[in-house]
């Protein structure tokens, strides 16, 4: 492919945004075939290059007044749809090439959504983990104290991602509210509810991935109810996907950190995976200790070894190798939905195809975030305040939509039931048709 080729060369060493370009690309030559006009525009081409790409100086003073330096990052990939629309990660991981794979991926899940919201991504090599909270509070306000300038209601929204929560938007806010003297609601998402956020943000990742899971299960005659869920990640997307799971019948047996995974035949006791990892911020192990000692803790090793009917995968980028995805498939998986972005290598996602096991991508499955941050803007817009039940509702409809585009997508292609395919065609095509329509810009 010329295009990948070119995007290789472009952007050297950043795997990440090669990996999500060409899994992208690989899926449009039915496109190309039917819409030539996208060709003659070179609308491939410009679509995987950034609109804009700005990296920054972020200085702070840690508790025993040493100056720290960081790097701060804001890839306003495209907004042929709306404003540029994308979280902030702040973690050590965190460098041009992830922040540039999450941009272009947040492009075409933004498409799904049917929302008029762009694409875009941000971040900062700066670790929150064991940092006080005056330290976290001086990075935020230095980091906001360049973006700002690059921010907007209808210029650019940034949201959490991982490392970034409540705390740190509350932060962000306000630094841009002092510098700039206005109280611009709908220039951040996720915000506390008494101060513009919207109900349901915080579940919204995770509660999207289980009403697309379900959907895509309703295909075949069956749901949620009575299955057996394995979920990677301790985090938010994760803890209220096994919310959700719980909700509608399912149980989740399994959830996992870093240091390891639990095993819990009774179901994830939810309170106690909160008090762990939100209240005492500790590691999975102890966990069994809340629940009793009725569960047991595996120190590394792999969760996806655990038996499931669904596994759903909401922790990080590439976690869910191709060996992962060969013991999902021989002890029975018949649905993978992803919750975090990317977390399934290329070869393990061609292994469940073959395997006639249905697998959605983040694009599509964990777009309910997302979506649920345009809702946000619209109430911020009206200045309302939604429901918790009336938001849900909401996102539950956007899901079913995202879930009917990509199947019908697919169908319209000559590669039913491909979710894959379809989310990236159904995401490309909305994208392409706006900027063919815009000119050359």
């Amino acid at each position: 492919m010329p295009v990948y080729d070119d995007v290789l060369r472009r952007n050297q060493g950043e795997i990440e945004f090669h990996q999500a370009v060409y899994e992208v690309l690989e899926s449009l030559s039915p496109v190309v075939q039917k819409r030539p006009e996208f060709v003659e525009a070179s609308i491939i081409e410009r679509i995987c290059e950034p609109e804009r790409q700005i990296i920054f100086r972020v200085p702070w003073v840690d508790d025993k007044n040493v100056v720290q330096i960081n790097r701060g990052f804001r890839v306003e990939f495209n907004s042929a749809l709306g404003p540029f629309k994308g979280g902030l990660r702040f973690h050590p991981s965190v460098y041009l090439g992830i922040v540039k794979f999450l941009g272009f991926e947040q492009v075409f899940k933004n498409a799904l959504t049917s929302m008029p919201i762009g694409g875009g991504k941000g971040g900062s090599d700066f670790d929150p983990k064991g940092r006080s909270e005056g330290e976290i509070m001086r990075f935020c306000q230095s980091f906001m104290t360049e973006l700002y300038r690059h921010i907007g209601e209808y210029t650019d929204v940034p949201a959490g991602d991982i490392g970034v929560g409540g705390r740190e938007i509350g932060y962000l806010f306000g630094q841009y509210k002092r510098i700039t003297n206005r109280y611009e609601s709908g220039v951040l998402t996720g915000k506390g509810l008494s101060w513009g956020g919207s109900q349901a943000r915080t579940e919204a990742t995770g509660y999207g991935t289980v009403f697309f899971v379900n959907e895509m299960l309703k295909t075949r005659g069956q749901s949620l109810d009575g299955k057996r869920v394995v979920v990677s990640g301790s985090g938010n997307v994760a803890t209220f996907a096994v919310q959700k799971v719980h909700q509608l019948g399912g149980t989740v047996v399994a959830v996992s950190d870093s240091s390891g995974y639990v095993v819990d035949e009774h179901g994830i006791d939810l309170e106690a995976l909160r008090e762990v990892k939100e209240v005492e911020r500790g590691r999975i192990d102890s966990y069994v200790a809340k629940v009793g000692g009725r569960a047991t803790f595996i120190e590394g090793g792999s969760v996806w070894d655990v038996p499931c009917d669904v596994a759903l995968p909401c922790a990080t980028q590439n976690e869910l190798p191709v060996e992962g995805a060969k013991a999902l498939i021989t002890n029975g998986v018949q649905v993978v939905g992803e919750g975090a972005n990317m977390p399934t290598t290329p070869t393990a996602v061609a292994a469940f195809q073959a395997a006639g096991v249905l697998f959605a991508p983040g694009k599509a499955a964990n777009a309910g975030g997302v979506a649920t941050s345009a809702l946000e803007m619209q109430q911020n817009a009206s200045r309302d305040r939604w429901t918790f039940d009336h938001t849900e509702e909401r996102l539950a409809d956007i899901m079913v939509g995202i879930h009917e585009l990509c199947l019908s997508t697919s169908d319209a292609y000559d590669i039913p039931g491909d979710y894959v395919a379809g989310a990236n065609i159904a995401g490309f095509t909305q994208v392409a048709d706006a900027m063919l329509a815009m000119g050359v810009i």
